[in-house]
């Protein structure tokens, strides 16, 4: 058999297996980067990095020595402040209770003065209203109220950011399921069209010249402020009433917001329901004039206004 012929030596060694990695050989070779080795034998030469001349180690002290004296100050001037702040929080606390108990007497004296006008008020209606005094009276609101009647409650939805199509028209907070003023107005306004002869809400009397408006959330009559559920007693044959207000436009209203906005309502009849008397009254009379005695403003002869209310 014939023997294949001999290999020549090139006199080069043969490749390594792995000269087609040599970046990834070099890098596992040198996982130290030269500079940092350097800056690592350099600092351990020079003592691990402290400072190694006297200046420099009297140098660290009076800084850490300066340090632990603004903490010490800092916290001998919180401990002596700390006195001089309590009694300056008492003494406001002390001058908060004492101006609110002031204010509470000053507004005790004010219902009490109102009062007192009010009674005063109601004597003269009486005194000089003739034959029609207790009328006047009651149609003023300047007696108290008692017979039958009904009650109505009216009540913020459960959620009060459901919205709906409705009587309300836009689609804004104004339109949540909250009770808003305008609302209460109607339902009074509806009441006195379908026949009662005297309303309060909450307690609240209700006269001809009662204002019911909004500050904010909150619903005023009269400038009070009244909190939900709202409750009106009205004054009347109970089940007529009833029966024509929740016939009336207004008391289809009160049902739109129930059935659109969840506003909660109900109403029954009464066989006695109690109205407290106006807490003030407005007393406005009008007087004729005699021919030629107006004051130039184009009015005419006699004054225009109600009676007596």
């Amino acid at each position: 058999m014939s023997q294949p012929p001999p290999v020549r030596s090139t006199g080069s060694p043969p490749p390594r297996p792995d000269a087609s990695m040599s970046l990834l050989t070099n890098v596992m070779d040198h996982a130290l980067d030269d500079g940092y080795a350097e800056a690592s034998a350099r600092r351990a030469a020079e003592g691990g990095g402290l400072p190694r001349t006297l200046r420099a180690k009297l140098g660290l002290a009076a800084g850490l020595v300066l340090a632990a004296a603004i903490v010490t100050l800092g916290a001998a001037q919180a401990q002596v402040a700390a006195p001089v702040v309590a009694k300056e929080r008492e003494e406001l606390i002390d001058r908060i209770e004492s101006e609110t108990s002031a204010a509470d007497g000053l507004e005790e004296k004010i219902e009490a003065l109102r009062a007192e006008v009010g009674e005063r008020q109601r004597e003269a209606l009486q005194e000089h209203g003739g034959d029609q005094g207790e009328l006047v009276a009651l149609l003023s609101g300047a007696t108290e109220v008692r017979g039958p009647g009904v009650k109505l409650v009216v009540d913020d939805a459960k959620d009060t950011e459901q919205g709906g199509d409705g009587p309300r028209e836009s689609s804004g907070f104004s339109d949540t399921g909250r009770v808003r003023d305008r609302d209460m107005q109607r339902v009074v306004n509806g009441l006195w069209q379908s026949g009662a002869e005297a309303v309060a809400i909450n307690g609240q009397r209700l006269t001809a010249l009662s204002a019911i408006r909004a500050a904010g959330d909150a619903i005023l009559v009269d400038n009070k402020p009244l909190v939900p559920p709202y409750t009106v007693l009205a004054v009347g044959d109970g089940k007529k009433l009833s029966t024509a207000f929740q016939d009336s436009a207004d008391g289809q209203y009160l049902q739109a917001l129930q059935e659109n906005f969840g506003i909660r309502t109900s109403i029954s009849d009464q066989e006695q329901v109690r109205l407290p008397a106006a807490p003030s009254l407005i007393v406005r009379t009008a007087e004729p004039r005699t021919a030629g005695a107006g004051t130039g403003d184009g009015r005419g002869a006699a004054d225009t206004g109600k009676g007596t209310s």
